[in-house]
């Protein structure tokens, strides 16, 4: 008996501590600041930094010379169907997160749980908008137009695809609105590997300013305070 409380105990140790361990380092690890890598090219090209609080989403231009995302991202897939957009958000995570989780109060237990330990599958939220303004959870960034084509290229490949090379729509209604949609994802969400690290990477990878590495938003948007 005793023998069995002690094996419980450990147990319950080695749980906490690395509960512990991972709250530390995910406060800590995010004020690493991973620095902008200049090309010696003109910044042209705006793109946004935005969070709803939970998620957080690379938002782009709908169209430019190097990139239509309506041809991959169609407006026939969002409830207004309408065409005058002129950004897009897209954030990769959890598809159970983005379905059942819009905001913090609706997180279920077994959602979370799933989420964490690699048990669900993954999606992409795509979010369209007429205009963006720069506020405490929206942030506007300059980049180049090679920044701009290693960006499109690292969400692009993100994207699950059909024998086509076209995107997979989620077919749901759990949608947060009447201008997005969400698609297959390649890729497994855990407590490691979050929707947040996923745009901190978008982020290191078109050579700006992003933490070490974060799980929340918060560790992003520190960096562009």
């Amino acid at each position: 008996m005793k023998k069995m409380v002690f094996i419980i105990l450990k147990t319950l140790g080695i749980i906490i501590g690395i509960v512990v361990l991972y709250v530390a380092l995910a406060y800590l690890l995010p004020f690493i600041e991973v620095s902008a890598k200049e090309d010696g090219q003109k910044k042209e090209i705006p793109v946004y930094i935005y969070t709803n609080g939970v998620h957080t989403d690379i938002v782009m231009p709908v169209k430019n010379d190097l990139q239509d995302w309506s041809t991959k991202i169609p407006f026939n897939n969002i409830r207004s169907k309408q065409t005058d957009y002129n950004f897009v958000g897209i954030g990769w995570g959890d598809k159970g997160f983005y379905l059942d989780t819009p905001t913090w109060s609706d997180l279920k237990f077994s959602t979370a749980f799933k989420a964490a330990f690699w048990l669900s599958e993954s999606a992409m939220h795509c979010t369209y908008y007429k205009t963006m303004k720069e506020d405490n959870n929206c942030k506007m960034i300059m980049i180049s137009r090679n920044q701009y084509k290693n960006l499109v290229d690292f969400v692009d490949k993100k994207f699950d695809k059909d024998s086509g090379g076209n995107y997979i729509l989620v077919p749901t209604d759990a949608v947060y609105g009447n201008n997005d949609a969400f698609y297959d994802a390649k890729g497994k969400y855990s407590f490691l590997n979050t929707c947040n690290t996923w745009s901190n990477d978008a982020l290191k990878e078109a050579g700006q300013k992003a933490a070490f590495w974060t799980p929340t938003d918060y560790g992003i948007f520190l960096h562009y305070k």
